[in-house]
């Protein structure tokens, strides 16, 4: 089935900023549609890994890292988590380059057998008293895996969506990939919570928390074979097309140096995004147990409710950046972080059930004023012959530096400080270069995006 159809001068396309093309895509909404389903799978398994690697961290600590001390099991078990993030920018600057070489299906394929691959493994390494030092190796190799793989997996979601999608309808189609994100976490750390409850510590510590990682493995089947069944974007086909044959290796310094503006704004615009995210999704739970002694539960499942919160809300707010423009709704988010994290953060410092999530609600909703708007956002900054790989290379080279980072900062800065608002004051900062980076960026809301022809639903009859 063909992806686009090339037609003759047709009657002017609307866009926000620029004449009709000579061409215009005409999308196939069938294609598009199983295309955002394949995008989003990947991000939900991806982020799926995530929930549950987070909630059963001292879970697997007791196991790979047997010291005696819960805290250097934790930090242990941490460490390889975190290492994950250190290979994600290399991750990035293979699979981006390669994208943009020989196209995103096949790419996106590789990273989500490779995601799926990892995260089974885990399920299957044997314990520190099985094996001993053996066990921590493999945990880390696994999770080196899974980082090197997640280094092309974003990025490449978000352009394989942002290429298929009509462009009047990029910023809905595109919010499905955070919606993914989303259900993927809710459904990581649903399950450990659900598994923590049935289970007892022994049957938890023995068997039950493989169960999380061994599902990957068909997740990962199901995933792959909905990848496997697209074909390559128009805009890419286009692009080989205009080349008459395959396209020429663009060198990784072209994709840099030849793109640093745009490197500049996706790092500004990923900063703020992702520190927000990894603030609310990832810290909050420890800061509720850990700072303000809260239990635990009652903080995974005001998490787990806001994240729920912000998935209904996701769709609504992606298609309004298609009616009024990705910079208004990303600039919103920004002041409204300015504005009000120190409220949300004293409301949550209250302790009440009721004023936690009342603050953490708040945080949630102005977080998707970025979930929604990023994946048509992004792609938007760079041309089609080096989208995937600019954008990998700007988008893992923040998170990692940044986001991945933030729970680890935001502890020490506490530590040293002994300010506990110190999470309120680093969403503050975060949102000050984002609102630098919503200042110079141009709106994509509506355009064609950049060396592609115009993207347009096939008319109605």
């Amino acid at each position: 089935m063909p992806t686009a159809t090339p037609t003759a001068p047709a009657a002017p396309v609307p866009t926000a900023a620029r004449p009709a093309s000579p061409e215009v895509t005409v999308t196939d909404p069938a294609l598009v549609k199983r295309a955002v389903k394949a995008a989003a799978l990947g991000n939900a398994m991806e982020w799926f890994d995530f929930g549950v690697y987070s909630y059963i961290a001292v879970t697997l600590g007791k196991v790979f890292f047997p010291s005696g001390n819960p805290t250097a099991q934790l930090l242990s078990t941490f460490g390889a988590f975190a290492a994950a993030f250190l290979v994600r920018p290399l991750g990035g600057m293979v699979f981006g380059p390669l994208g943009d070489r020989i196209g995103r299906q096949k790419v996106l394929a590789l990273t989500m057998i490779m995601m799926a691959a990892g995260t089974f493994a885990i399920g299957l390494i044997p314990s520190y008293a099985a094996i001993g030092v053996g066990a921590p190796i493999l945990l880390l190799a696994a999770r080196l895996v899974q980082g090197f793989s997640t280094g092309g997996e974003y990025a490449g979601a978000s352009t394989f969506i942002a290429e298929y999608a009509p462009d009047k309808k990029r910023g809905f189609l595109g919010s499905w990939l955070e919606f993914g994100t989303l259900a993927g976490y809710i459904g990581g750390a649903g399950l450990v919570t659900l598994m923590t409850a049935l289970l007892s510590t022994e049957d938890l510590l023995s068997w039950g928390w493989r169960v999380p990682f061994l599902i990957a493995g068909p997740m990962g089947i199901i995933g792959l074979y909905l990848r496997m069944r697209l074909e390559e974007t128009p805009a890419f086909a286009a692009e080989i097309e205009k080349s008459e044959a395959d396209r020429p290796k663009v060198p990784l310094r072209e994709m840099i140096t030849g793109q640093w503006r745009a490197l500049l704004l996706c790092v500004g615009l990923v900063l703020v995004f992702n520190v927000t995210d990894y603030m609310l999704l990832s810290y909050m739970p420890s800061y509720l147990t850990s700072e303000l002694e809260y239990d635990e539960t009652h903080g995974l499942l005001v998490v787990l409710g806001v994240m729920a919160l912000m998935m209904i809300v996701q769709p609504f707010a992606g298609a309004l950046t298609d009616r009024i423009g990705r910079r208004p709704v990303i600039a919103a988010g920004c002041v409204g972080f300015l504005a009000l994290s120190v409220p949300a953060l004293l409301l949550i410092r209250q302790g009440s059930l009721f004023a936690i999530a009342l603050g953490m609600g708040a945080l949630g909703l102005l977080l998707v004023c970025f979930t929604a708007a990023m994946p048509a956002a992004l792609p938007a900054l760079f041309p089609t012959r080096v989208r995937y790989g600019s954008l990998s290379i700007g988008f893992n080279i923040s998170v990692s530096l940044f986001g991945g980072t933030t729970p680890l900062v935001v502890t020490a800065l506490i530590g040293a400080t002994g300010n506990m608002m110190m999470p309120a004051y680093y969403m503050m900062a975060a949102a000050v270069i984002g609102g630098v980076a919503v200042w110079f960026m141009t709106e994509s809301a509506g355009r064609p995006l950049p060396g592609s022809a115009p993207a347009v639903e096939p008319a109605r009859h």
